[in-house]
């Protein structure tokens, strides 16, 4: 398996596209694979748009996710400059000028168009270690190849079950932390529920304590698709210490306002291209309790 994929990325993206066809065609016509968790997911969520146009959403988001992963295959080994080339930073400065205060900071992303390509792109622009928070694969020698294709330009993955002690280890050097945040939390973990895209949805909660921790801000990283094969990135800040100090709240509502704020950008970017997010993931996976049930 490693040796195919690292095959694959030697081979130049134009020739990828060729396989993102074909890839296209076998999981949405022949496997239909999670079609119909996709199709339900963004008729729920656009309840406002015709049955034709969702049918358009749900099939171009299957070609774009062909598309990205073939992306992800050859941005494995890409350099940085081509990366540079390929991912339009537009506001770099933001995250220069924490690194010139020698500040560390917490992006937040989501699965929004070529999400793989923020940890090495961004490491390549800022020059500094971004440590991408992630869920190891079982298959260990498959876990291993990404790990050593994502800790390139000084970045180094930390496995989820092990992020309280490299945070605490790593707390004293300049870095950014990277989070995919838009996946569910687990039924019996801490969480916060919030109105998103018409539905009652669970977000991670906890980045609070990890900004309060590091007394770093909170920035949300925004990609677009310009292209084929070419994205462009903004920084929006959505907290900055001193937290304590925020407008009277306590640590549990500015924590909540964080997370409330990561929901509303993530809705207002699906909204403006509602086929760059991967709508097979399944965000909806339990209702949110009635009021007097349990839910931590």
């Amino acid at each position: 398996m490693v040796f195919l994929l690292r095959s694959l990325g030697r081979l130049p993206l134009t020739t990828l596209y060729g396989f993102a066809r074909i890839i296209y065609f076998v999981t949405f016509h022949v496997l239909r694979w999670r079609r119909d968790l996709a199709a339900r997911n963004i008729a729920r969520s656009f309840p406002e748009k015709t049955p034709a146009e969702r049918a358009v959403i749900l099939k171009q988001s299957y070609r774009n996710m062909s598309e990205v992963f073939v992306e992800l295959l050859w941005g494995w080994r890409a350099s940085a400059e081509d990366l540079k080339a390929r991912m339009v930073m537009e506001n770099p400065e933001l995250v220069a000028g924490f690194v010139a205060e020698n500040r560390s900071s917490i992006l937040l992303t989501a699965h929004m168009c070529n999400w793989e390509w923020l940890l090495p792109g961004g490491g390549a622009h800022f020059g500094i270690p971004i440590d991408a928070v992630y869920k190891p694969i079982r298959l260990e020698s498959l876990d291993a190849y990404m790990r050593e294709a994502r800790s390139r330009f000084g970045g180094s993955p930390i496995p989820i079950k092990s992020f309280a002690f490299e945070l605490l280890r790593r707390a004293g050097g300049l870095r950014a932390y990277a989070l995919v945040a838009d996946q569910t939390p687990l039924k019996n973990m801490e969480k916060h529920w919030t109105r998103f895209l018409h539905q009652d949805t669970a977000f991670f909660v906890g980045v609070e304590k990890i900004a309060r921790f590091l007394d770093a801000p909170v920035v949300y990283v925004a990609m677009r698709r310009l292209k084929r094969g070419h994205y462009a990135v903004r920084l929006h800040v959505l907290a900055e210490p001193p937290y304590d100090d925020a407008a009277g709240e306590t640590n549990a509502q500015a924590g909540a306002w964080i997370v409330e704020a990561y929901a509303r950008k993530l809705e207002e970017e699906i909204r403006a291209s509602p086929s760059d997010w991967l709508w097979v993931h399944n965000k909806w996976k339990y209702p949110k309790p009635d009021p007097g049930e349990s839910d931590r």
